[in-house]
């Protein structure tokens, strides 16, 4: 069977009656079972998918098929599927079983998808990697030396290398984005609050958004159409209609584009995507859009401010995994406050305790204001930077990395170089606007390679004809 690039290629063929479910999904696992040495399922649902795609294809027998059917998806392994296993990819919660679906889940389920697994990550979406997983890193399909990007590295790896069609992912500060330009997918990340968290595990809830991984423009509007909208379990999420975004894909009007010089004028930026990217803009510029370079003078602010923020909440959101409630407990404790410790201690890595405990330091009496406090303010300064930019431009153009994926124990040792390669993804992310990493082929060492396109809050519509249009899905 040939690689599907899009959901309407399934479909088509399944109302020719030239393919079945059940056939497409005993594919996928052949997939599955012929990359095993990626690493990028924590789990295969073949129980429950087979139910699923048995079910779907009844459903098309009849002609009552859901707009998704077809479409095989894995999770990432954050994301709540009632009666299946969920764990963050963590020690703490192995094992643990969710008693509930998220919105997303029952939305994919409603519209017939079908949830193949749930996909590798780096732990609790902390990392950049995929390489501070309890279950192990996540392999480059490309080159099984190098990363495969976080936190969403088993979403992307999934996709580039076809054990099913889309994937799921969040998005922090660049989880789907950075993950999807290592593996040479799309990734999408929506404006914050344009997805429902409910059921998402939680790493810095006023960050975390729901994102798409895939190999096509239409499927990423498809999927975005049925995941958005209000959701009584989330109060965060925008009361405003959803476009039926799939429907009104097109070449649209001609744009005006904003490229961040200080991005591309960079001594970090590999000279290979510099070169892909300066090559985007001409193509860009070929297709009519206007093209302006203009300065985006709090660059070095960005990386910062993030960190100070996300650990922050995550102090707070991770309190609740305390030996407990639920999740890893140290069985040899004597008191209260050593079972605390030792299963804290034990059930966390060393990326999520280095974090809760930078974002416990910034939250502290005496360092709230000089830390917590002035990384807010630097926050709201580069919303309102952004918002000018946007206003007199429709898009913004930057990299997505610095560089491409690099070696597996490259920087895992220096939590500084991981976390300055989130230089260029975490912008959309303090903004909350949405943004997509869209793929420009590979460098001369045949690594994919990236380019990032951001807009105004929820003008995911013109994100994504731009998109289409960018990559002629025509």
């Amino acid at each position: 069977m040939k690689k599907f690039s899009a959901l309407t290629e399934i479909q088509s063929r399944l109302a020719n009656s030239e393919l079945n479910l059940p056939d497409l999904l005993a594919y996928y696992f052949e997939q599955i079972e012929k990359n095993q040495h990626l690493n990028a399922f924590n789990e295969v649902f073949f129980h429950s998918a087979k139910l699923q795609a048995a079910a779907v294809q009844e459903k098309l027998a009849k002609g009552n098929a859901g707009k998704l059917a077809g479409m095989v998806i894995g999770i990432k392994d954050n994301i709540c599927y009632q009666d299946h296993q969920v764990s963050a990819s963590s020690k703490m919660l192995e094992n643990f079983v969710s008693p509930y679906s998220s919105t997303v889940v029952n939305r994919l389920l409603q519209e017939d998808a079908i949830i193949i697994g749930r996909l590798n990550c780096d732990e609790f979406a902390m990392g950049g990697s995929n390489e501070t997983s309890y279950f192990g890193v996540v392999k480059n399909a490309v080159d099984n030396e190098r990363v495969a990007g976080g936190s969403s590295g088993g979403s992307a790896v999934a996709v580039q290398a076809d054990m099913c069609l889309a994937t799921l992912g969040t998005d922090t500060g660049g989880s789907v984005r950075q993950p999807a330009a290592f593996c040479g997918c799309i990734g999408f990340k929506p404006t914050y609050g344009r997805i429902s968290r409910y059921g998402v595990i939680a790493y810095a809830s006023s960050f975390d958004q729901v994102g798409t991984l895939t190999s096509s423009v239409t499927d990423a509007a498809l999927l975005l159409e049925v995941l958005s909208g209000v959701d009584d379990n989330d109060s965060t999420v925008a009361n405003i209609s959803v476009p039926s975004y799939s429907e009104h894909l097109s070449q649209g009007e001609k744009k005006k584009i904003a490229v961040l010089k200080e991005t591309i004028e960079n001594d970090a930026l590999d000279p290979e995507i510099k070169t892909a990217i300066e090559a985007s803009i001409e193509k860009l510029k070929a297709q009519g859009h206007e093209i302006n370079y203009v300065s985006f003078d709090l660059l070095a602010y960005l990386v910062p401010a993030y960190y100070v923020l996300t650990t922050a909440e995550a102090s707070s959101n991770l309190s609740r995994y305390d030996g407990v409630h639920y999740g890893y407990r140290n069985t040899q404790a004597e008191s209260l406050n050593v079972l605390y410790k030792q299963s804290r201690a034990e059930g966390f890595g060393e990326e999520v305790k280095r974090r809760i405990l930078l974002g416990t330091f910034v939250l502290s009496a005496g360092y709230y204001d000089a830390y917590y406090q002035k990384a807010q303010q630097v926050r709201r300064l580069i919303r309102e930077k952004v918002e000018a930019l946007l206003a007199e431009n429709d898009f913004l153009l930057s990299p997505v990395t610095p560089t491409p994926a690099f070696k597996i124990g490259e920087n895992i040792q220096d939590p500084l170089v991981m976390y300055m390669a989130d230089i260029y993804t975490v912008l959309a992310s303090l903004a909350g606007i949405p943004a997509v990493a869209l793929p420009l082929g590979n460098n001369s060492e045949g690594l994919p390679l990236s380019v990032q396109l951001m807009t105004k809050h929820f003008n995911e519509q013109g994100l994504l004809n731009l998109s289409y249009s960018f990559l002629n899905e025509v």
